[in-house]
């Protein structure tokens, strides 16, 4: 079937990839990890392969859950929510309706972000990052506690995405039109 472009019609979700540092950093060290891995498998004696083969089993689930996870998920931009992903570890989904503000990060200063999810103490913040480069600061409306940070409040969530300009474009866009109308619902 051909898709035929409707005037004032928007796409129902956009996908944003985050850099790709982060991946970089955590395959190195899981390198490192399988050689040392190796490294016990050919100077240990034979006694002791069962904890061999349990430690090679744990990399190996750490690997697909923190290292190659995170190549396979995205940002989304829907038509009234922003849904924050890395890995299959994190997920945060925010209401346009909650974003107080969204710009890029090089705007409010420097910034040294930290890879992955981190939130550092006394700040209100959470990083999201697979990269270092084109940031983007999310402020809301209200704070919001997310697990990943042990439960304390965000008020802040900076994140990347290699794209940026069309990002912040397309948000905007979509921020500008109507919430959607649903057929079912109490306020129908």
């Amino acid at each position: 079937m051909k898709r035929v472009a409707v005037a004032g019609a928007v796409e129902k979700r956009l996908t944003f990839r985050s850099g790709r540092t982060l991946i970089l950093y955590r395959l190195t060290a899981m390198s490192v990890l399988v050689l040392w891995l190796a490294f016990l498998v050919v100077f240990l004696p034979l006694a002791i392969d069962f904890w061999v083969l349990l430690l090679a089993g744990v990399i190996a689930v750490y690997v697909i859950i923190f290292g190659m996870s995170p190549l396979l998920t995205e940002h989304w931009l829907t038509r009234s929510r922003l849904i924050l992903r890395q890995g299959w570890y994190f997920r945060a989904v925010i209401p346009f309706s909650d974003i107080d503000s969204i710009e890029p990060a090089d705007r409010t200063g420097p910034l040294r972000a930290p890879l992955g999810i981190h939130r550092p103490l006394g700040q209100p913040a959470l990083f999201v990052t697979g990269g270092r480069t084109n940031l983007v600061t999310l402020r809301l409306r209200r704070s919001i506690r997310f697990w990943q940070s042990f439960g304390l409040a965000v008020r802040e969530i900076v994140f990347d995405v290699v794209d940026r300009p069309r990002f912040l474009q397309a948000f905007e866009e979509r921020r500008a039109l109507l919430p959607p109308i649903e057929a079912e619902g109490p306020y129908a």
